[in-house]
């Protein structure tokens, strides 16, 4: 990582948060007194950015979106930013989680149900041009996603793109810290 990291300062920051949904991975290495995720260790080094990134769990990963379509997106948006962090760590809860392992990267793909090929499609026209999304995709969206869903959904798609650039500007790293962890 690129930044020097003060355990203690983590511990006490981390402290407030354990029980937060969008934490409990990294709760569950905290309680067993192993540290904690790096991107966790990261955010926890500056109370306020935990805080924000806490908020997120009113959508990840719990929100109103099917959560198949949550990871997917996630790790399709993490695949074409080329965030280490996010796609080996949502390989690893995709797969404690059983969802299936069609390539996130191709809405094509065998495997993705309507919601989800439709879900990737917009994740990856947002991400290419958010100015120049096809008239023609949001016509789709409006038949298969409420305009709630929708919000939903461009949140996690400009969330998880900042999540990326976070990791990768700051050299964060999985290091499989959620083998042998509960997913939920």
């Amino acid at each position: 990582m690129r930044i020097k990291i003060d355990s203690a300062l983590i511990s006490r920051n981390f402290e407030a948060f354990k029980d937060n949904p969008s934490l409990q991975e990294s709760a569950q290495l905290f309680a067993q007194g192993r540290p904690i995720t790096e991107m966790i260790q990261a955010f926890a080094m500056n109370r306020s950015v935990l805080t924000a990134f806490a908020g997120f769990d009113k959508i990840y990963p719990h929100g109103n979106l099917e959560r198949g379509i949550l990871e997917k997106v996630i790790l399709c948006i993490s695949v074409a930013n080329a965030c280490q962090f996010c796609v080996n760590s949502h390989l690893d809860i995709t797969r404690g989680l059983g969802i299936g392992s069609a390539d996130a990267r191709d809405p094509n793909a065998p495997g993705h149900s309507p919601r989800e090929k439709l879900a990737l499609e917009y994740a990856l026209a947002v991400r290419h041009d958010s100015n120049r999304v096809p008239g023609e995709l949001y016509e789709r969206l409006h038949q298969m996603f409420t305009d709630p869903e929708l919000v939903e959904l461009t949140f996690l798609v400009g969330f998880i793109n900042m999540l990326n650039w976070f990791n990768n500007a700051l050299d964060v790293r999985y290091n499989h810290d959620f083998e042998g962890i509960k997913v939920i």
